[in-house]
């Protein structure tokens, strides 16, 4: 964001009273002569807008859930909020349906004005109080003077704190804390970095001249170094406010990547309304948030396309990851309460996602490949799915065989009306219709970065090691006696002459992830990226988790780095 070279205290700037054109100084004491700067943004603006991955929208429950489940406000899901959190690593399989029913929540979104939060005692700034914007990445927020984000001065007419103008572009609808270093760089060194007397050091040595493969940059693309000069011509005339937006994971992608256009339209004639040219924005996803991005450029989904001018793509499931039938079949992985929380048996996590589209999507589609799923035993694999392409009839709905993903008893522990296998399989033939929407479906100006770490490993294949006499004629017939819920089952051949001899039990343990990626999302889905061949460039990386992704240093370097090539190619109407 461009602003005049003059020394001083730069007002907050207000963009949207009359074009930015409106500022309110300070009362100083006689002896101060700081001047107070007026500082007016440009008229040109591309918001970005960053879109979480499952579980990083905040969600709350209606009325009547919340009454139901004797609930003192309606929060359904907000990891910030440890007091609210932590308790969920008690809840049954039957309160996490409850919880997380799609039907019965929606996206608890920052509004002061309705409060909507189911305690008359609790307003949405109290809510949303965690959402601080002190600048957190790299402390560059303190020396910064740049007038976006600054609190209105005290006592003003409708004055906003710096916290608040940042809760209005959605930073409190989202896991503020995975996400705050991600939004806090992006504000800060697309709106700051030349702000002024002040250039940040850190954009320069950490961005300028820097070879991308230091930040895992595929050489096929042949990616180049930006200069100071590029830099500065790039975000010259135009600022980049960066908004949140987040969605309902339970609820199918394709809906929230409708929604979630609307609102994009919504925010474009919002800054086109305050006087400000506003043609195109840029995303940022983060895991599933790749897929909503998708539906929200698809023609026949959010049709957004012309109006999105980049995607910049973190630790996408392309094609879907195979952990998701792990941990509906086991849980998630660890003994802390973080596993607790969000499901440490197989039972817990079925309870939720099974009932959930969102959740479904996230299964490897048709494009995932055969032979992943692979039944082996000392001598090695015995069998491999899916054999014939179509995980969703040969694994998915193979309910009747003790491989399948969806275990019955495990579906509809709050015994819901209407929530049963058949339900579940619905969802599951909604999901490969989607899968199969969006194969192909990426922006002309997209960026990948995600995980290759062989310290850090995911399931793109899922095995089950089976002990005991067994052929291969025996497989589909074995029937579950036990099931420990992690991955531990006892089976049976179905003729009862074998059931009460233990010799003849067999066990079937799942194995540990073996393959490279960030604990997820193995590299063999983030690669469909690569292979699809319609990327400006891919970053192969090592050395983070999953969730924790966008707060790895070669992370925020390769989105910075993407957003000023994105930005790079934008033609303005006029």
């Amino acid at each position: 964001m461009a602003t005049q070279n003059r020394a001083g205290y730069k007002l907050p700037t207000k963009p949207e009273e009359r074009g930015g054109n409106v500022a309110q100084g300070f009362t100083t004491p006689r002896q101060d002569r700081t001047p107070q700067v007026q500082s007016i943004p440009p008229k040109r603006v591309i918001p970005i807008i960053f879109i979480p991955g499952i579980m990083g929208s905040n969600l709350r429950m209606n009325a009547a859930r919340q009454a139901e489940m004797k609930k003192e406000n309606n929060m359904a899901w907000r990891p910030d909020d440890i007091s609210e959190t932590v308790p969920i690593a008690n809840d049954s399989a039957a309160e996490r349906q409850l919880r997380f029913d799609p039907s019965t929540t929606e996206l608890d979104v920052y509004d002061p004005t309705t409060n909507i939060t189911g305690n008359a005692s609790e307003t949405s700034d109290m809510r949303h109080g965690h959402i601080h914007f002190t600048g957190k990445y790299g402390g560059s927020l303190k020396r910064i003077d740049g007038p976006l984000l600054q609190p209105d001065r005290a006592g003003s007419p409708k004055a906003k704190t710096r916290d608040q103008k940042a809760r209005e572009r959605g930073w409190g609808e989202i896991f503020f804390g995975s996400y705050e270093t991600i939004l806090s760089a992006c504000e800060v060194r697309l709106n700051g970095a030349f702000s002024g007397r002040f250039k940040d050091v850190y954009l320069m040595n950490s961005i300028a001249g820097v070879d991308p493969i230091q930040w895992g940059a595929v050489e096929n693309f042949r990616l180049k170094p930006i200069n100071e000069s590029m830099l500065r011509a790039t975000v010259r005339g135009c600022w980049f406010p960066v908004h949140a937006m987040g969605y309902n994971w339970l609820r199918e992608n394709m809906e929230s990547g409708i929604m979630t256009a609307e609102r994009i339209k919504g925010l474009i004639k919002k800054y086109q309304d305050q006087g400000y040219q506003c043609e195109k924005v840029i995303l940022i996803t983060h895991s599933m948030g790749g897929l909503v991005a998708r539906a929200i450029i698809h023609p026949k989904m959010g049709n957004l396309g012309e109006q999105v001018l980049g995607i910049v793509h973190g630790v996408m499931p392309a094609i879907g990851a195979a952990t998701a039938y792990k941990r509906m079949r086991s849980g998630f992985e660890g003994d802390d309460t973080a596993a607790e929380i969000l499901g440490a048996v197989g039972s817990h996590v079925t309870a939720v996602l099974g009932n959930s589209q969102g959740g479904l999507e996230l299964l490897p589609s048709q494009a995932y490949g055969n032979n992943w799923l692979e039944l082996v035993n000392e001598g090695g694999v015995i069998q491999s799915l899916p054999r014939n392409g179509d995980p969703y009839e040969e694994i998915y709905k193979a309910d009747k065989k003790w491989y399948g993903l969806l275990r019955a008893e495990w579906l509809n522990p709050a015994d819901m009306p209407g929530r049963n296998v058949k339900r579940s399989h619905n969802l599951l033939d909604r999901a490969k219709i989607f899968h199969n929407q969006i194969f192909d479906t990426y922006h002309e100006q997209s960026y990948a970065h995600y995980g290759t770490d062989v310290n850090r490993r995911a399931w793109y294949k899922v095995k089950w090691k089976l002990q005991g006499q067994c052929s291969v004629d025996d497989l589909d017939s074995l029937l579950i006696t036990n099931d420990n819920d992690k991955g531990l089952l006892k089976l049976r051949r179905p003729d009862k002459s074998y059931s009460q001899d233990k010799n003849m039990v067999i066990t079937s343990t799942m194995q540990p992830p073996a393959d490279p990626g960030d604990q997820t999302v193995p590299a063999h889905s983030a690669d469909a990226q690569f292979r699809s061949g319609k990327f400006k460039g891919v970053f192969r990386q090592t050395g983070y988790e999953h969730q924790g992704s966008y707060s790895n240093e070669e992370v925020i370097a390769a989105t910075i780095y993407s957003l000023y090539q994105i930005i790079s190619k934008m033609n303005w109407s006029k």
